[in-house]
């Protein structure tokens, strides 16, 4: 067992467990155990365990993200200041202001990425899972929890025709629809990478304020939001159809989530926010209560936007011409 497969076992038997968990759940209560619908459930029931223990970590994120925004004229600020500078001590310098500065406001850019992190080995370890199941029916073998007829089971089972350990770029096993495979595995692709476009686009538009949006970070982020569904779309040739199921379920809680947030917690500046208030205008209701969160967010929003309105209203004083000597 190589350092990879060392570091991926217990993952592999956490995801199998919830698998076989929610497997033997659904047949209990009357699905068949051989059915491609029941393990199809059994992934979804796996998505969601995961990202319901994940909330804690997207509070976090959520947080850290508004953070970073808020953060971004200061950041210019940094850039400019050592703008030209190459030296080492220079980046040395810059280096300790940026972190100084993320530890003052309690974030930093590592903190926005935590919930893809941490979901990464529970998909790694799901494709192993699925990826050596047909190796292991012919074998008789488990894989993690699951038992050989298990296995087997999965193997053999399908949706609409498409056995759910077939991929789109590695064949069907015996049996398999070949159509059904290719128009599947492409349906799934596309809403995989939709949803993820999707729930990028709709932070960007409607809940974050228009310094944020001018800031060079979210220039990287406009590139990040064409790159990843691309990436994504290419590498889900290669992903079984329970990999497919998974991943297009964890967009969609993900775009739902983002959907919630944004229009119940937006971000103080952003366009959503001033549609909240005036939905809440409408109804004849105040305006919703800051949390502390928020109320942070709110304060540095204005002074930052207090700070830009300053620099702008200051004069340039003219300077004087030398005037030529007669």
């Amino acid at each position: 067992m190589d350092f990879f497969e060392t570091i991926m076992f217990p993952f592999k038997w956490l995801v199998s467990i919830i698998m076989v968990g929610f497997h033997e759940g659904l047949t209990a209560i009357g699905l068949p155990e051989a059915s491609g619908w029941t393990w199809t459930l059994s992934i979804i029931g796996l998505v969601l365990v995961i990202r319901a223990a994940l909330i804690p970590v997207f509070v976090k994120q959520i947080k850290a993200q508004r953070g970073m925004q808020l953060l971004q004229p200061d950041l210019k600020k940094l850039q400019d200041k050592y703008k030209g500078k190459t030296d080492q001590l220079s980046r040395q310098a810059m280096a300790q202001e940026q972190m100084a500065m993320y530890k003052k406001h309690g974030t930093n850019p590592f903190s926005a990425c935590l919930p893809m992190l941490i979901q990464m080995p529970f998909f790694f370890a799901l494709f192993q899972v699925l990826s050596g199941i047909s190796t292991n029916a012919r074998e008789g073998e488990g894989v993690g929890a699951m038992s050989p007829e298990q296995v087997v089971q999965f193997d053999q089972s399908s949706i609409f025709g498409a056995p759910l350990s077939a991929t789109l770029l590695h064949g069907t096993p015996p049996g398999g629809n070949v159509v059904a495979v290719w128009i599947l595995s492409i349906v799934m692709i596309l809403a995989m990478t939709a949803s993820q476009f999707i729930t990028q686009k709709q932070i960007m538009a409607k809940n974050m304020s228009a310094e944020a949006m001018a800031s060079p970070f979210m220039r990287q982020q406009k590139m990040m939001l064409y790159i990843l569904p691309i990436v994504f779309g290419i590498g889900g040739i290669n992903f079984p159809i329970g990999v497919l199921i998974y991943w297009t379920t964890t967009n969609l809680w993900t775009m739902a989530q983002q959907f919630f947030v944004i229009r119940r917690m937006p971000t103080p500046g952003s366009p959503a926010a001033k549609a909240l208030a005036e939905r809440r205008a409408a109804k004849g209701l105040a305006p919703a209560p800051l949390t502390g969160a928020q109320k942070a967010d709110a304060e540095a929003a204005e002074a930052a936007a207090a700070a830009a309105a300053a620099a702008k209203s200051q004069r340039v004083q003219p300077q004087r011409k030398n005037r030529k000597k007669k």
